[in-house]
């Protein structure tokens, strides 16, 4: 059975859900990256006590301070990052962090239309851009042919509900700009996955499933957990190749439709 491989990887959003999860599965692997770099808003506030309590237990975890919604901090991250890895490459970045209101089509305003694109689309395509030196460093260092997260990859975690086949639980909650920035991020997520071919930077769009999270439970009971759904994902990540380069799946790999 396939494995992932990635000696090192970043994920945003770690300080809850599921990008404290995947830091703590990862971390937790007898076989696991070497280094992860686990970002987060605030890593001096209360709501980064889990993480760092999980960074103090393993030395390859370090956190990162990294505002998805702001792209100096973003840049920030990126030399801070850059510096560490001294002169190696970024095999795996999880562009996770998200932020979600619940507001219909009567009540989203333009403002909070723009304050979830500026942290669900704008934050993603910068990460991205900032950190694309490192992947094509990993890339060129790696003796694998083709394309594999273990190798180089942008996981862009979006959602069923920004598909626009299937808008995964309309009847329960609207979301309307939380709906519009994934399906938004899905076509970044495409035009990422042709721009970086001759990169061979594999490039996919990632649905978690409804978990149990405080932005998941927020449209109502969850059926997966944090847990369930991350060890889905890590087991996905690993079979991915460049037959996947440009698609959407789900935690198990499936295709979702766009």
């Amino acid at each position: 059975m396939a494995a992932l491989k990635a000696r090192c990887v970043l994920v945003t959003g770690s300080n809850r859900g599921i990008g404290l999860e995947m830091v703590r599965q990862l971390a937790a692997k007898s076989n696991g990256p070497e280094r992860i770099f686990a970002t987060c808003r605030d890593p001096e506030g209360p709501r980064a006590q889990k993480l760092k309590e999980l960074a103090a237990k393993h030395k390859e975890v370090e956190i990162i301070q990294l505002d998805a919604s702001e792209p100096s901090s973003i840049k920030s991250a990126a030399v801070r990052v850059s510096e560490q890895l001294k002169g190696t490459g970024l095999n795996l970045l999880v562009n996770n962090a998200a932020t979600l209101n619940v507001n219909t089509l009567e009540t989203e305003t333009a403002e909070g239309m723009a304050e979830v694109y500026r942290t669900n689309v704008i934050g993603p395509f910068v990460t991205s851009q900032a950190f694309l030196p490192l992947l094509r460093k990993a890339s060129q260092e790696s003796p694998q042919k083709g394309m594999s997260c273990s190798k180089a990859a942008i996981v862009n975690v979006s959602s069923e509900g920004g598909s626009i086949t299937n808008v995964l639980m309309w009847h329960m909650v609207q979301a309307l700009s939380y709906r519009c920035s994934k399906a938004a991020l899905n076509m970044l997520t495409k035009c990422q996955s042709l721009g970086y071919t001759d990169d061979k930077i594999l490039c996919v769009a990632l649905h978690p499933g409804w978990v149990q999270t405080d932005m998941g439970s927020a449209a109502g009971r969850t059926p997966l957990t944090v847990d369930q759904s991350v060890g889905a994902i890590l087991n996905t990540l690993a079979h991915l190749s460049e037959k996947e380069n440009g698609t959407f799946v789900n935690w198990e790999g499936n295709a979702v439709p766009w």
